[in-house]
């Protein structure tokens, strides 16, 4: 079962993590998912149940994905899913302002608009 290409690339460039530290939530403790995380040569680590400042920034992250994106879609296919989460990861990096940076976002685009660019005459 494939369980994220975006980590298996990151992991074959940098390197297997000792641990893969995460909530207890179901998505996290599900056997398909451990049992990816043990064929990477990884361990495990999970915060102590109700203890959200052991991992605040996931917790924080977990809470707004939750209430700004999961809460308002139903996925009728996997591929569905897929393009929906990513698009709304660009807008959560790239426009959605985060009140912890001075409500801006953490990776503002930097790509300037054809109209926009200077006319060279």
């Amino acid at each position: 079962m494939k369980i994220n290409n975006a980590l298996t690339d990151l992991f074959i460039l940098r390197g297997v993590p000792a641990f893969i530290r995460s909530d207890n939530g179901p998505e996290f403790i599900a056997q398909a998912v451990r049992d990816w995380i043990g064929a990477v040569g990884a361990k495990t680590a999970y915060i102590e149940p109700g203890s959200p400042w052991e991992n605040g920034y996931c917790e924080s992250f977990n809470a707004r994905f939750r209430d700004e994106m999961l809460n308002g879609e139903v996925f009728y296919s996997l591929r569905e899913a897929q393009i929906l989460i990513e698009e709304w990861r660009k807008h959560y990096n790239t426009k959605r302002p985060h009140s912890s940076l001075g409500y801006r976002p953490p990776a503002p685009e930097t790509i300037v608009p054809m109209d926009q660019r200077p006319v060279m005459h």
